[in-house]
């Protein structure tokens, strides 16, 4: 759809509903986000699903991982249940006792205040790739609570990018001139504990209403200097079909607004929610482009890659976004699988994130030496596709500020003098004014 046309407005008919994520037990139905008119949309059309057998019939179904995970905690769920991405969302561990039936939890992971920090959230599906006996598998650091979660270390705050102070509407942050960050929910189907928004996502306080998303909306139809939206959270993802296509038709009703990205973990965390209908829905507001949350290449398994290729298929540009976490991706070799692993699923390596210093947050951060050594050990090495830029982004609202090891070792009155990616020292053609000439001096 080109941006002079007008898109049809769709209907909402769930009005406030009530997040899944403050509810007092699992065993409420915690699908109010996911809508009921909807389930009869979930099962693809038999032209959508010849495609899709045609495309992944070669590729394996799934991990051994979740095959043995599966027989022995769930032998008695189908694997329409399973695929099933609100039957995942209905089933999520969100209680230590639960998650110590599927893990042996260490002393750090057992010693945690469970009532006052970022909720415990964890898909069956993500829980399945996670070692059931190791503490420092790098999955199950990313989204099992640690006591080290409660030590604030000198420099962090609970809000360290100034989002708040930059928020002229509930739930929309206005930081760059021509580009706004909309939180539509507070939800998210599984909870990194890393988050930068952990002070508010899991606790209802970014509520999914039409209200507050009609004042975000009259914002950035009274900005005319708006020209890209981004949907975060929580995760937009979440929102049933019909909630998700309402925004995207309302901000394509705005002239100014030219591009669309959506920020999601959900082809990582629940796969099973890229659904033929979600894609086909999303095709319609193009140009619509996805960034995509991956820590490790564990995460790209088969049905995360039949996820990004639904995605990828339907002309969604797909990049990622990757927080850099000691003990679990802080070594060349690891970042270097999870890019290559993202290249083949058609997702191209976006940002790597210095760790925010979010209050907890201690044990994750590496040193800024280390995010430049890795990306020593990439760019060179493998193709450029696959370097992300690394970044920082400023505490107090500075925005990311983009960090390069120095290849440039000093310029004379004639060249410039570099080193590669082999420390090999060259020099490019390049004489210099007299004046700058005497500035140098």
């Amino acid at each position: 759809m080109n941006n002079n046309q007008k898109a049809p407005r769709p209907s909402i008919l769930v009005e406030d509903d009530k997040p899944p994520s403050i509810r007092k037990s699992e065993e409420d139905d915690p699908l109010s986000l996911a809508g009921e008119s909807l389930r009869s949309l979930l099962t693809p059309t038999p032209r959508i699903l010849e495609k899709k057998t045609s495309l992944v019939s070669h590729h394996r179904k799934t991990t051994i991982k979740t095959k043995v995970f599966r027989k022995k905690f769930y032998p008695l769920i189908s694997d329409k249940e399973w695929n099933n991405w609100q039957w995942q969302l209905q089933n999520r561990i969100q209680s230590h006792e639960k998650l110590s039936r599927f893990l042996t939890l260490s002393q750090e992971e057992t010693l945690v205040n469970r009532t006052s920090q970022l909720p415990l959230s964890i898909t069956p599906y993500y829980l399945s790739l996670i070692s059931p006996d190791d503490p420092d598998h790098p999955l199950r650091k990313c989204v099992v609570p640690n006591v080290n979660e409660w030590l604030q270390m000198p420099g962090e705050s609970d809000d360290p990018l100034g989002e708040d102070q930059q928020s002229p509407v509930p739930g929309l942050v206005h930081r760059y001139p021509d580009r706004v960050l909309f939180l539509l929910s507070d939800f998210c189907s599984t909870y990194c504990r890393y988050c930068t928004r952990s002070r508010v996502v899991g606790h209802g306080t970014i509520h999914p209403s039409r209200v507050r998303w009609e004042k975000a909306l009259k914002y950035i139809e009274k900005t005319p200097a708006v020209r890209d939206v981004l949907l975060s959270g929580g995760d937009p993802l979440t929102l049933a079909d019909d909630r998700l296509e309402w925004v995207l038709s309302r901000l394509r009703q705005i002239d100014h607004v030219e591009v669309i990205r959506i920020g999601t973990k959900v082809p990582a965390v629940l796969p099973q929610r890229i659904t033929p209908n979600l894609v086909k829905m999303l095709k319609k507001y193009h140009p619509l482009w996805m960034s995509l949350h991956f820590t490790h290449a564990d995460e790209c398994t088969p049905e995360t890659a039949r996820a990004c290729a639904r995605l990828a298929d339907a002309g969604i540009p797909l990049g990622s976004q990757t927080v850099l976490l000691k003990g679990i991706n802080d070594s060349a070799q690891t970042m270097a699988s999870l890019m290559h692993g993202l290249m083949k699923m058609r997702v191209r390596p976006y940002y790597l994130y210095q760790c925010d210093p979010i209050t907890g947050s201690g044990h994750f951060r590496t040193s800024i030496e280390k995010g430049l050594e890795i990306i020593r050990s990439l760019r060179g090495f493998t193709s450029g596709y696959a370097v992300p830029t690394y970044v920082v982004d400023a505490p107090g609202g500075g925005g990311k500020i983009p960090l390069m090891p120095d290849y440039v070792q000093g310029h004379t009155a004639d060249n410039l003098v570099m080193t590669n990616y082999e420390n090999r020292t060259f020099l490019y053609p390049d004489p210099i004014s007299a004046s700058a000439e005497d500035v140098l001096k």
